[in-house]
């Protein structure tokens, strides 16, 4: 359970009385360091987006039409999404290793069905930003991007610090990856549970969160 003040950018809650019916989207944990360590990619979207200004994320975005349903639209959309984002190349969506599944909250008012999966960086590239979307990049160690996040050093929000928790324990890249290929993917939906002024997040299995 977290609880939360106000709202980053893109996590207001929703006051329409009608439930936003979530978009399809992908994202790419790029990760880095082989059999020695665990550094994985993050950049800073521009302060004047609508949605997520100002935030360190793991480079994605939205299933464009174009590219179909289902698991192939996401592989398509995620190394869509790294290539204008980063400016790295994945030439085979299948490349990608699938981690994680995460549904913005019913109760926020601009919700994502967000598949994220792991990628090593391309030997020989460096990310590359457009300076106009995508303004700054880093690369973290799990660890050292929350403390920087808790020293207000970079801006982070509720599913990306989840992500971090979760990487934080293993030892190097190549941990991560073997642990994640062949893992069955559950989709996580958190629920906000307001309380007077205050919101609290809760995960499934969390107290309270079915009831």
């Amino acid at each position: 359970m977290d609880e939360i003040g106000a709202p980053a950018p893109g996590e207001e809650l929703n006051t329409s009385g009608t439930e936003t019916v979530p978009r399809q989207a992908a994202s790419v944990i790029v990760l880095r360091g082989g059999d020695d360590r665990l550094e994985l990619l993050l950049v800073k979207r521009t302060e004047r987006a609508r949605f997520m200004g100002g935030v360190w994320v793991f480079p994605g975005g939205a299933v464009d039409a174009g590219e179909g349903e289902g698991d192939a639209a996401h592989r398509r959309a995620g190394v869509r999404e790294l290539r204008e984002e980063a400016g790295l190349i994945v030439d085979d969506p299948d490349a990608l290793v699938g981690f994680s599944r995460w549904i913005t909250p019913a109760a926020v008012a601009i919700r994502y069905d967000t598949h994220f999966f792991l990628a090593l960086a391309p030997d020989g590239q460096d990310c590359v930003i457009d300076g106009e979307e995508i303004v700054d990049h880093g690369w973290f160690t799990p660890a050292d991007a929350l403390a920087a996040h808790a020293r207000g050093e970079i801006l982070l929000v509720f599913p990306t610090i989840k992500h971090l928790e979760q990487l934080a324990p293993f030892a190097s890249a190549r941990a991560v990856l073997e642990h994640a290929r062949g893992r069955e993917v559950v989709p996580v939906q958190p629920r906000v549970v307001l309380s007077g002024e205050t919101a609290r997040i809760l995960l499934p299995g969390e107290p309270g969160y079915d009831g």
